[in-house]
């Protein structure tokens, strides 16, 4: 029942005899939001259930238990208030013996969910991300139990000594007396260890099993041991309790993790917990087990539980296949003395919760100064620079210590870190686009450790560097999707979204506006050709972090499809993108990295190419590596110790004279370990000569480009006046004689100048794009299906052969009429631009290239080419 004027108090809808002005049945677990009607639905709703209670003994209790109600929930039982909640995702539970008898009860449940959720942690709910989750959204339970029981058991291993201490807690009824706890841990069924403590008047106490010759707990071989607390007085059982652990321990020695003594590299992914249709609960059975199992056959030891405690099932079944999690509260949006205090209650929730774990090793406490930097207010201070916010972390961070002193802290994800276990950045660069400058920037994260610390409390040096955030978009088949949806989801158009490349309503129109449209048959199409653009750029990206030792692992961003955001490695239904197949020859304990000096060549240059090989294993690897390209083949020697990585520089080299035309070619490498087989590939570009345009053009060239374009030998007559001999001319700026020459009839080409920008003298209009890391980059997508560009790409999508030359701008102001050469978008089909295109000037052309050819012409042979076919093309015309 709604209550959108908060009027069931006053009107006593706890009361059993009340009747409700109107009813809905839902089965409970249920969001509201699952029904479309009630998606922008914020406040009060109220839950009423009959239930049944079963007749209890006198030394008997009778609870009713919460998984998760999201916000706020209040709960009387046959018209008595039994207690009341806060917080969305941990669980809870009421004494209710005292307000129910053996027969038919009466339960009823107010949750108000408010509007107003910045100091609430919150996490990516609403504003500006994804769909609210509000109400009953975990399981219910109705539970009796004896007065006397365990209720709790919180395990800590010590793998020094192999013994296992566990800490006892307990309610006891007052009329026991001699009450004993027998503690014991079994394995397969038999008990490997047991000791029996008796309980004093306190309502705590620690207990030691020994371990002997224990199994260690890893991803590998997760195994787990039975845990038993039997409560017995004068000789009578009167509870049993129980629950599981593992013997494992993680930590970090300078600039690596540690499990269980052992070198470990995170090989991670961003897993955000949002499921198609059912929000925060999976949409079939079995689903965590199959999530947990796609993800280490991609090679992931490890998955990210994004921004909000994860599911306890979730939780349950990496503790029983073997993955490690880390795992974090939900952030509020402001800072506030209410919004660090529910943090700080639901951080301890959380480690209470999950204590005995031990799939999960690192606590996060906030993400990216959510709720604690100037992230969200207006003129708030940053915790880069507000030191009582620095002194609250490190307080916090401590805080969480004593709490957990077992696992890992990371106190700020990302940013402005202060008082921390784990040196963690969030970086969003796209390759090849912008390799080189990723390859900068890991350099510098690498040297400069301490330029991600607002506050050294903790040691720079002493913390793991960890790129815990990154990744590339990749478009999903947006057809199937509302296929299985069964129509078109209410998340394409959240009235909150805030930018164009989050919304998906009108994409299929803006799909047939497009060249887009002319390119490629359909979304599915766009999809596999997008998709295979993504793993390009994820496979750089996590190559160039693998082959620096100095970096102790990656999370990428992400491990499926969230609603609107599709970077992704499986779509929002959990199912594999086109490049699932190839993704653990780059996300395995074993890789092997290729990297030519140089992409593309002309015919009869030998290409020199290094190989990385990264052995996250702890066996040596002693093999030959075989590889093969444009006919040549060899193999080379490789030895790498275990837990280390060697580069091998100028390790083979590929022989290009038997090429003819434009030709590309995989260079292709395998390396047989003693239980892999890993095999990579990198795509190389050759040119015939250097390629001539038609005999007889003259072009006037002015600007960066011109010194290189005079001097190439490419059949092109170059000079510098502008007269009746010029058939083309290639500038950088249009000014009033080079517009004249164009409406007269002449070609021209606009391209940029040194640094890769684009004159404002021209008839386009331009639009940066940064040349370091941006949102926008890696969710942009270059396309063509251009003659010119036909020898340049692979299936329509740009790829290595442009490595260098990608550009600084696009023209924006793309007209009908303008002949289209490469295409650019962002997102959900929008942002739409062109890095080249031809338009008419009067009565001849001008033509927008904004590829930085500046410094490539007569040397890059991908970049010659390019302007020599774009010469041919509009000069034929």
């Amino acid at each position: 029942m709604l209550d959108p004027d908060d009027e069931g108090r006053d009107a006593s809808w706890f009361d059993p005899d009340t009747d409700w002005p109107s009813e809905m049945t839902v089965d409970v677990p249920h969001a509201w939001q699952e029904d479309d009607d009630y998606l922008d639905y914020a406040g009060v709703a109220w839950y009423r259930r009959q239930v049944e209670v079963p007749e209890t003994e006198a030394d008997e209790r009778v609870a009713v238990s919460f998984g998760a109600v999201d916000y706020e929930a209040t709960v009387w039982v046959n018209g008595d208030e039994v207690g009341s909640h806060r917080g969305g995702y941990l669980p809870f539970e009421f004494d209710v013996t005292n307000e129910s008898h053996a027969g038919e009860n009466t339960v009823v449940v107010r949750v108000e969910d408010p509007e107003d959720i910045d100091e609430i942690p919150h996490g990516k709910q609403g504003e500006p991300w994804y769909t609210r989750v509000s109400g009953i959204w975990g399981d219910v339970e109705l539970r009796t139990r004896p007065k006397t029981r365990t209720t709790n058991a919180r395990v800590t291993p010590n793998l020094d000594s192999d013994t296992a201490e566990v800490e006892l807690t307990f309610k006891t009824a007052k009329e026991l007396r001699d009450l004993t706890a027998t503690v014991a841990a079994a394995s397969d069924g038999e008990t490997v260890a047991e000791a029996a403590v008796e309980l004093d008047a306190g309502d705590s106490v620690r207990v030691e099993l020994d371990m002997e010759n224990p199994n260690y707990w890893t991803p590998e071989s997760p195994h787990l041991y039975d845990l038993t607390v039997r409560l017995s007085a004068d000789g009578e059982t009167v509870d049993r309790y129980e629950d599981y652990f593992g013997m494992r321990s993680f930590e970090v020695t300078e600039d690596r993790f540690l499990l269980n003594g052992e070198p470990l590299r995170l090989r991670g992914a961003l897993d955000q917990g949002y499921y198609p249709e059912t929000l925060y609960r999976p949409f079939e059975e079995g689903l965590f087990e199959r999530e947990i199992r796609i993800a280490k056959e991609l090679g992931f030891n490890m998955l990210r539980k994004h921004i909000k405690p994860a599911h306890p099932d979730f939780i349950d079944a990496a503790n029983r296949l073997g993955i490690l999690v880390w795992e974090e509260p939900a952030n509020p949006s402001v800072y506030t003395e209410r919004s660090k205090c529910e943090v700080r209650e639901q951080l301890k929730g959380l480690i209470e919760r999950d204590y005995n774990s031990p799939s999960v090793v690192v606590w996060s406490l906030y993400n990216e100064e959510w709720g604690i930097g100037g992230h969200y207010e207006e003129g708030e201070e940053s915790l880069w620079t507000d030191e009582e916010k620095q002194t609250y972390l490190a307080e916090l961070y401590e805080t969480a210590r004593e709490w957990d002193s077992t696992r890992l802290i990371c106190d700020n994800s990302g940013w402005a870190h202060v008082a921390t276990d784990i040196n963690d950045y969030h970086r969003y660069f796209v390759s090849p686009d912008r390799a080189d400058a990723w390859a900068d920037d890991l350099d510098h994260i690498v040297a400069h450790p301490a330029d991600n610390y607002g506050s050294a409390e903790t040691d720079p040096d002493e913390s793991p560097i960890v790129i815990s955030e990154f990744g590339t978009w990749g478009f999903s088949d947006v057809d199937a999707f509302r296929k299985r949806y069964g129509g078109e989801p209410s998340w394409f158009d959240h009235e909150f979204f805030d930018d164009p490349i989050k919304c998906p309503a009108g994409v299929d129109e803006r799909f047939e506006k497009s060249p887009l449209s002319s390119a490629f048959d359909g979304f599915d199409d766009l999809a596999t050709v997008w998709q295979e653009r993504e793993f390009v750029s994820i496979a750089d990206i996590i190559g160039q972090v693998r082959t620096r030792e100095d970096i102790a692992g990656y999370v990428i961003t992400e491990f499926s499809d969230i609603e609107w955001e599709f970077n992704g490695l499986l779509d929002y239904y959990r199912e594999e993108k086109t490049f699932c197949d190839e993704f653990a020859s780059v996300n395995g304990p074993v890789m092997l990295r290729l990297e030519p000096r140089v992409r593309s060549t002309w015919s009869g240059d030998d290409v020199s190419v290094d190989v990385v090989v990264v052995n996250d294993t702890t066996e040596t690897i002693d093999t030959d590596l075989s590889w093969e390209a444009f006919d040549d083949a060899g193999t080379v020697a490789v030895t790498v110790d275990g837990a280390s990585a060697v580069r091998i520089d100028d390790a083979f080299t590929v022989n290009t004279s038997d090429t003819s035309g434009v030709s590309s070619d995989e260079v292709t490498a395998t390396l047989e370990t003693s239980s892999d087989t890993v095999t990579t590939a990198e795509r190389l570009w050759v040119y015939d000569d250097e390629p001539t345009a038609d005999d007889g053009v003259t072009a006037f060239v002015r600007g960066a480009i011109s010194p290189r374009m005079a001097a190439a030998d490419n059949g092109i007559i170059t000079q510098h006046e502008l007269d009746e001999d010029v058939d083309i001319a290639v500038v950088t700026d249009l000014d009033d004689s080079i517009r004249s020459f164009a409406e007269a009839g002449g070609a021209v080409i606009l391209v940029p100048g040194s640094d890769g920008s684009m004159s404002d003298e021209t008839p386009f209009e331009f639009r940066e794009l940064p040349a370091t890391e941006s949102w926008n980059l890696v969710s942009s997508f270059f396309y063509s299906d251009s003659e010119p560009m036909s020898d340049l790409v692979v299936d329509r999508r740009l790829g290595w052969a442009f490595d260098g030359l990608y550009p600084y701008a696009v023209a924006t102001d793309v007209e009908e009429s303008d002949e289209v050469h490469v295409g650019y978008v962002e997102g959900w089909l929008v942002n739409e631009g062109s890095p080249l295109l031809t338009r008419e000037f009067g009565a001849g052309t001008v033509t927008a290239c904004t590829f930085r050819l500046s410094d490539a012409y007569g040397e890059n042979p991908t970049g010659t080419t390019l302007m020599s076919n774009i010469i041919e093309r509009v000069t034929d015309e």
